[in-house]
């Protein structure tokens, strides 16, 4: 059982005996694995991340204003952050309250948990890859550029690979380790501000004319919230090597820590590292 248990009981109304946030995120697991994020359920209602999203896009339309002095955008960028991340600790802390006081409230808990970890999906986006280059390389590079912010046309059957192999080292971490350790200190609030956290990150943290300013709050705040995933994220991968005839965790650990800290992130560098 997790420590934080009593952190969170603290907080929250109690789980039924003998659940305890080690079985809620079990559960989380164990339907993510099965289900990932269903599109039956999705083309229906909105995506947690998709809503997160839409608050992100109406603060920066409203408060990014390009003719305001870079204080007052850096001002304008932190309120926006405290506002939705705020916003949604305080909605779930409002959910789980409300579940809380049901029978079996805590397995939608669950479910709501399970939406926000993206390890089904990761392994889908990345096995669709290898399965295009199977077929061909422009299914390859069809494939690999949904997963990837880079052009992917000029990308020859290794450069396919390990754009896939470094998204998946770098997606690992944020969208599967870094998750499931915020949920685990704090339960669904937890995992939903990490979210947040890092929705903002992915839409305003760059480091262009239009978000230098405005979006250094939430860039700062990812590297923060990121620092400890990313780095036990580098350490699994190790260790997962470790099980694998076709790797070598004892290299992967040796350029992880020569290599880890040339990336231009302080994070990224680290399963990416390991990865490579």
């Amino acid at each position: 059982m997790f420590t934080t248990d009593l952190l969170i009981s603290s907080l929250f109304p109690p789980l039924p005996d003998g659940v305890g946030i080690a079985t809620l995120l079990l559960l989380a697991l164990i339907i993510d694995r099965l289900a990932g994020d269903p599109m039956i359920l999705y083309r229906r209602l909105p995506h947690p991340v998709v809503l997160i999203g839409r608050a992100v896009s109406f603060f920066a339309a409203r408060c990014n204003k390009a003719g305001h002095s870079p204080r007052r955008q850096i001002a304008a960028g932190a309120m926006s952050w405290l506002l939705i991340v705020g916003g949604g600790i305080a909605i779930a802390i409002l959910i789980v309250t409300g579940l809380r006081a049901l029978p079996f409230g805590w397995t939608i808990e669950a479910l709501l948990a399970s939406s926000l970890i993206a390890g089904r999906s990761l392994r889908d986006h990345v096995a669709s890859v290898q399965a295009g280059l199977a077929r061909s390389t422009e299914a390859g590079r069809t494939a690999v550029g949904h997963i990837v912010g880079r052009d992917t046309a000029d990308l020859d059957p290794p450069g396919i690979a390990r754009a896939a192999i470094e998204s998946a080292a770098e997606n690992f971490s944020d969208g599967v380790i870094a998750p499931i350790f915020w949920f685990a200190l704090f339960g669904l609030p937890g995992i939903v501000a990490y979210k947040a956290i890092n929705t903002l990150d992915s839409m305003i943290g760059y480091r262009t004319a239009q978000y230098l300013y405005f979006g250094r709050c939430a860039a700062r705040a990812d590297d923060l919230a990121n620092w400890l995933p990313a780095r036990i994220s580098g350490l699994l991968l190790c260790l997962a090597a470790a099980s694998g005839k076709l790797a070598d965790a004892r290299n992967g650990w040796r350029v992880m820590r020569r290599d880890a800290r040339l990336h231009a992130s302080p994070n990224a560098g680290w399963p990416e590292a390991a990865s490579a």
